[in-house]
């Protein structure tokens, strides 16, 4: 899976490479609107889209996908792929310090992300073994809306220049990681066969 996760980094840059200049073309890249169309439509529903597309693919139909928890390993283990490369790409343009700020806040950020998806896509497919595809439906649905609403505002937050604004970056990145945290521990406590 974390190679699912990595080869799911070069489909998403891809895909940011076209959009973000399609975007660029339409609006002033300094404007509001243009931050969080890219944020939210083309980064967010990039990355979070192609690591749920290598999710699916890769374990939706596998037998070893019995329990709910399951769902949030694999989810985890795709976005540390795609963190992993990522990472090293941004190593490669900007340098070694910039890998020691992105060790404490997006490699643990796309760890929150899997953990959101997996949660969600969890539950997809345990409504689609017990016979309910409307519901399989919405939370596959669900495990690709949250963590792009929640990567995009990530992204958002950390392009903030003002000193009161990087405080509410910090903020964010530690409620993010408690409501992960308890997500985790909240799935691994109910976690049951869902074959």
């Amino acid at each position: 899976l974390v190679k699912a996760g990595v080869f799911s980094t070069l489909v998403a840059l891809l895909f940011e490479r076209v959009f973000s200049s399609i975007l660029a073309s339409l609006f002033s890249t300094s404007s509001t609107i243009y931050k969080i169309l890219l944020f939210f439509c083309v980064v967010g529903i990039s990355e979070e889209g192609a690591k749920f597309y290598q999710l699916k693919k890769n374990t939706w139909d596998s037998p070893e996908f019995n329990c709910l928890f399951d769902g949030v390993v694999y989810a985890v283990f795709v976005s540390l792929g795609f963190a992993l490369w990522e990472n090293i790409s941004y190593v490669m343009h900007y340098g070694f310090s910039t890998a020691i700020v992105r060790a404490v806040t997006a490699i643990p950020g796309h760890a929150c992300f899997g953990v959101f998806m997996g949660a969600f896509y969890a539950a997809a497919r345990m409504y689609e073994n017990y016979g309910e595809p409307q519901k399989a439906r919405l939370y596959q649905l669900l495990s690709l809306i949250v963590p792009v609403l929640i990567h995009g505002t990530y992204d958002y937050i950390a392009t903030m220049q003002t000193a009161q604004q990087s405080y509410l970056f910090v903020i964010f990145i530690v409620i993010l990681f408690i409501f992960s945290y308890r997500l985790i521990n909240t799935m691994a406590r109910h976690d049951r066969y869902i074959r």
